[in-house]
This record gives structure tokens, sequence and C-alpha cells, in this order.
């Protein structure tokens, strides 16, 4: 009986094995999907033409066009404009800045504007006309009085900040400003 037994547990491994041996499951492998991740960044350019010293004439207006530009290939961003003024400035001169540059809250003298896809590689003048004018108040007294040391002067410097903390939402400007680099 042991041998019958035996015996009858030997065919039916041997079955087990032809029969496994024989069945194909189903299975299946997708194609490979590699993502490349590559670097943004964001280039802006400040350029004058007019040139970098000015005789001041009581009442004239003074040339002066500066402009900024984010460069081909930046992302969407915050384009600022700082500009800085001598103490003695506000005595001797004005400026207005140009239109589209509105001023970032709680700061001062400092401006920006949004720069989407489209208007990546244009030029927006800094100030209104591209020009300063001399008052008329300038007195020649006044301008002997001054050294070069004591010069008025007028200081712009462009900064950028990306547009979006995330997919679809947006960084106020005051928000972007504080990102900014300013050292």
């Amino acid at each position: 009986m042991k041998k019958k037994v035996l015996s009858i547990v030997a065919v039916v491994l041997v079955l087990c094995c032809a029969i496994g041996g024989t069945l194909a499951w189903l299975t299946a492998k997708s194609d490979v999907v590699t993502n490349t991740f590559t670097p943004s960044n964001i280039k802006i350019e400040l350029k004058e033409t007019t040139g970098a010293q000015y005789k001041m004439v009581p009442g004239y207006t003074i040339e002066k066009d500066p402009a900024a530009k984010v460069l081909a290939g930046s992302e969407e961003c915050w384009l600022f404009v700082k500009i800085e003024k001598s103490g003695n400035f506000d005595q001797y001169l004005t400026y207005e800045p140009a239109n589209g540059w509105e001023p970032v809250a709680e700061e001062t003298n400092v401006y920006a504007r949004k720069v989407t896809t489209a208007e990546i590689g244009t030029a927006y003048s800094v100030l209104a006309g591209d020009k300063v004018t001399v008052k008329g108040t300038v007195t020649e007294d006044m301008m002997n009085s001054l050294t070069a040391e004591t010069y008025p002067t007028l200081t712009i410097t462009a900064y950028a900040s990306q547009l979006y903390k995330s997919a679809g939402v947006q960084f106020t400007a005051a928000e972007a400003w504080d990102n900014a680099p300013k050292g």
C-alpha cells in the first residue's frame, strides 16, 4: 500500500510539473519615460544711451533715458527699479517714473511691473519722457555752492524676481521685492 501511495504521489507531481511548465502567465512592461529637469533663470539689463554727467541749467529739461529689460530666455517675473536720489537732489531737479511702473507698498522709490512671456525682451523706460528737469528756482549761487562731492545724483538699479510662487499662484509685488537680490 505504501508503494502504491508513493507511486500515485509521484505521478501527480510529474503531472503538476508538466502542466505547470506549459502554462503561460500574462505579463506586461511599459515603455520608459525619462524626465529631464533643466534650470531656469531670469536675466535683466539696465541701459542708458545719453551719458553719465549732465549740466544743470535752471528750467531746462535734460534727456536721460535709462531702460530696464528682461532678456530672452528668462522666466516671467516682477521687474523692479530702485531710484535713489542724493540728499540734495530735490532742491535742484525733478523727475517722474514712466508709465507702467507702480510703487511697491511699504518701499520708498521702488517701482515694479509684471513681465510676462510676451513682454520679455521689451525695454521699459524708467523716467517719464526720458528726462529730468532742473527746477526754475535754482540760482547761480545755489550751483556755485556745489562741490564735486555734493553734486546732485540719481542712481537707478534694476532687479527681478520670479512671478509665480507655485503653479498659477503669483507673488505680490511686495513679496517678490522681498525675494529680490539686494546685495
